[in-house]
């Protein structure tokens, strides 16, 4: 409310307006009681940090299309080699991340692309990965690099060069993005 206190000239000094204070509007806040930043600069700047970390300390047998990246910071191509003395060892795949604004809140969307879809027994053959953490076991404290770690793990882990039991079936009948497969994880040893 805006009081005024006229003189006789009718001019209004601006010490003799009175303002009552208003109530501080109060930010957004999140669960644990932080500011939340309502723009999608968060998610740009979080992915301008874990690029630098990839390029600047890449894990073994990985490396980024930074060419790629230049043209959309939401979709990155990394390479992944196969480790030596694995059933991949000398083979070259690639991902392709997408990430939406709600990064890191909301996983990247991951899939192999090209010609060389490795045969795993958790890789579908149109590029699609059966791995929890790209789902329900998503946190915000993953990154581009723990999740291309996981990848490489798996398949280093794995004993034996086949498809899933599904593959036909679920390429013909699934969804394009695999974020949205109810995937059922069963099997932790391959």
């Amino acid at each position: 409310m805006l009081k005024l206190f006229k003189k006789p000239k009718d001019k209004i000094p601006k010490s003799e307006i009175i303002t009552e204070p208003k109530e501080p509007k109060t930010p957004p806040v999140s669960k644990c009681g932080k500011p939340l930043q309502l723009d999608n600069s968060r998610w740009e700047r979080r992915l301008h940090k874990e690029l630098m970390s990839l390029i600047k300390e890449p894990p073994p047998g990985v490396t980024i299309d930074t060419e790629s990246v230049q043209q959309n910071l939401s979709e990155w191509k990394i390479n992944i080699k196969g480790f030596e003395g694995t059933l991949y060892e000398g083979e070259d795949f690639q991902l392709l991340f997408k990430f939406n604004n709600k990064y890191p809140f909301d996983s990247p969307e991951v899939t192999f692309i090209g010609t060389n879809i490795p045969v795993h027994p958790h890789v579908y053959s149109n590029g699609h990965i059966c791995l929890s953490i790209l789902t329900e076991d998503w946190s915000p404290a993953l990154s581009v690099q723990s999740v291309c770690l996981s990848i490489a793990s798996m398949l280093s882990s794995c004993r034996e060069k086949k498809r899933p039991p599904d593959n036909t079936l679920y390429v013909k009948t699934c969804n394009k993005n695999p974020k949205k497969t109810k995937w059922w994880y069963h099997d932790d040893s391959v």
